[in-house]
């Protein structure tokens, strides 16, 4: 089994994926906080903590870090806990088959780069708009033929509300759910009302300027794909957003490990 390690700056996304190519499949999958802090062997400790008696049909791994410490971390206990491998630690300069047409692809975060891979893969010769929704909002463009064209940052939902709360006196951080209406009747619906319907226009307007100015994006076959941990909570309020794929970057993990074992 391949095990697939997302750490990003909040969550850390995990998968167990049985079996290769077209017939791999995720088995399980787990989300914790992200700790920058940990050590090596608490990564381990963790990691073996909740695969359980599953750890030992573990035989490679696949990581992802927009951590910088993390990753560090992970090159130690890979080998210490897992073994030699075969084991893909995707980081700048990685070989992944996606061309990275922006300024300096060095840049281009690794989580992208997977979200890439994977959204060509699975629509193929349909261009592709990724929108991940989490820490940041990132929306980024990938053409017919599976190249990264770039994209837009924006701060995420949580951040935003984090900011509105640190910053004002009355604000409360509320819970992110819909109104009864996009009119709030008290200051918790409100709020609700301008940080969900206000993302939600956000992403819209991005997602529509990219098809309107990007050539290539302006047919009827252009899949707009969802992904990231609070894309559950805007799928339903985005009018551009068609489909749903909450593990898109464990699978774009899955397909780099299995091109670099192909090489």
């Amino acid at each position: 089994m391949l095990l697939t390690v997302d750490i990003g700056n909040t969550n850390i996304h995990l998968g167990v994926f049985a079996g290769v190519g077209d017939n791999a499949a995720l088995v399980r999958d787990w989300r914790i906080h992200t700790q920058p802090n940990y050590t090596a062997d608490e990564l381990a400790l963790t990691l073996r903590g909740l695969l359980g008696r599953d750890v030992e049909q573990v035989t490679a791994v696949a990581v992802l870090s927009t951590v910088p410490s993390l990753l560090r971390e992970m090159r130690v206990m890979l080998p210490r806990y897992f073994g030699n491998g075969p084991h893909v630690l995707l980081e700048p300069g990685v070989r992944t088959g996606v061309p990275l047409l922006v300024d300096n692809p060095k840049e281009v975060g690794t989580d992208r780069v997977a979200n890439a891979l994977a959204a060509h893969e699975n629509f193929p010769g349909r261009p592709c708009i990724v929108v991940a929704c989490g820490t940041a909002t990132v929306v980024d463009a990938v053409s017919a033929n599976g190249e990264f064209l770039g994209g837009a940052i924006a701060p995420g939902i949580d951040l935003a509300v984090g900011a509105l709360s640190d910053h004002t006196v009355t604000v409360r951080k509320v819970e992110l759910r819909p109104p009864r209406s996009v009119v709030g009747k008290n200051t918790v619906e409100a709020l609700q009302s301008g940080i969900l319907y206000g993302f939600a226009g956000q992403i819209d307007g991005l997602v529509q300027r990219i098809r309107r100015d990007v050539p290539g994006f302006d047919g009827p076959d252009v899949a707009v794909v969802a992904t990231g941990y609070l894309a559950p909570l805007m799928f339903g309020e985005c009018v551009t957003l068609t489909d749903h794929r909450p593990h898109l970057t464990l699978d774009g993990l899955r397909r780099v490990h299995e091109r670099s074992r192909k090489r």
